[in-house]
């Protein structure tokens, strides 16, 4: 009984005789408590267990054939981590982001959370607010002049490709009138109304009218009154009116489509951040890893720090004056900011004039890579969404 087998089925034996009822009563419905056996062999290759894991293959050491609660709790304890490791790197993150870096690049790395894994969860729950922020951009009726709601509704009829719920919802929009003028304004427009042109010949009325017409795709997008001279403006204007519809009734259905991809395009921006403080810190000799690191961290406070901004600002906005309001969220944008430019200076440790110069070159370049992200994101949405 001395060997390790014997010693961890001992343990796992007095820890379920301390964690079962002492007074021995049933439990709901009258059933008693099923006493666990523990895993003497792997499941998966049928070594004996030393530990928590098996010394032949790693696989975990943990019987799932028992309560579903126990099993939830196994699986958000693995992902999330979810004890004082959690709260703690959150905390760190919204108060100081550059220390989650510099205890990683230093070894300290069991206290926190991986920062991919910080990264992923923090990029969930952000891209999910941007939908749900998406999805209550709608059509405005009282924009719509009635030669655009007789347009729209004529395109869905012939449009069968547009989702049920799509069309329910700017069919119900469409059968909302606009709002009447108010009677005191009615009679100053017309004493203010500028008088009417003298009257043109009719042949240069149409070809006025077919030019502002070319490339307006509704109250949605509007493209220009030039025809597209160039092979790229042809096939913009024949994608725009595929996807998006001559005349707009498609625009929400393929905004919320390039939100959609908008995560895959931030994974993709993420590294080429790291590659920008790999040009500006070279003479550092860092290594590029540690850069990503600091990328991972630097974006997941972003996305955090968005979300806490925008919810304070929805309370702001209707327990609070405007002008209050606007003074407060001006502060935490600024605190946003600053909190940006001091995980620099703390990560790279250099002086005021040289983080405060790399702060602004860096964000000047990154703010074109992802201006180029978002163009390439939307051409490729049209291209194959």
């Amino acid at each position: 009984m001395s060997d390790e087998p014997a010693k961890f089925i001992l343990g796992d034996t007095a820890i379920s005789a301390v964690t079962q009822r002492p007074d021995g009563k049933r439990r709901l419905f009258g059933r008693k408590r099923r006493a666990r056996t523990p895993l003497t062999h792997c499941e998966n290759c049928g070594a004996p267990l030393a530990g928590r894991y098996c010394p032949q293959c790693g696989q975990a050491a943990i019987d799932y054939r028992r309560s579903f609660r126990y099993v939830i709790v196994d699986v958000l304890d693995s992902f999330l981590n979810w004890d004082s490791k959690f709260f703690a790197t959150i905390g760190w993150l919204i108060a100081r982001p550059w220390h989650l870096t510099n205890e990683f690049l230093a070894g300290r790395r069991v206290r926190y959370l991986h920062p991919l894994r910080l990264y992923l969860l923090a990029s969930i729950l952000f891209f999910f607010a941007v939908t749900h922020w998406a999805k209550s951009v709608h059509l405005d009726p009282s924009k719509l002049s009635p030669q655009d709601r007789a347009e729209i509704a004529t395109e869905l009829k012939n449009d069968e490709d547009l989702p049920p719920a799509a069309r329910a919802k700017i069919q119900k929009a469409l059968k909302l009138e606009s709002p009447p003028p108010e009677p005191g304004k009615t009679e100053e427009a017309v004493k203010e109304k500028p008088p009417s042109p003298a009257p043109q010949d009719k042949t240069e009325g149409t070809n006025t009218q077919s030019e502002t017409k070319q490339g307006d795709f509704g109250p949605f997008l509007q493209i220009g009154p030039e025809k597209p001279s160039t092979p790229f403006e042809k096939w913009i204007e024949t994608q725009a009116k595929e996807k998006i519809g001559e005349h707009g009734s498609k625009a929400q259905l393929f905004f919320m489509t390039v939100i959609s991809n908008l995560p895959y395009m931030m994974l993709c921006c993420i590294p080429l951040f790291a590659f920008v403080l790999k040009i500006l810190y070279i003479r550092r000799g860092v290594f590029y890893i540690d850069h990503l690191i600091y990328a991972l961290h630097i974006h997941t406070f972003a996305y955090v720090g968005i979300i806490l901004i925008g919810v304070i600002t929805m309370g702001l906005n209707r327990a609070a004056p405007r002008p209050v309001a606007g003074w407060i969220i001006g502060v935490l944008w600024f605190a946003f900011a600053v909190q940006i430019f001091l995980s620099i200076r703390r990560v790279y440790r250099q002086s005021w004039f040289f983080s405060i110069l790399k702060f602004f070159v860096g964000g000047f370049v990154y703010l074109i890579v992802l201006c180029t992200g978002l163009v390439a994101t939307f051409l490729a949405t049209l291209k194959w969404s």
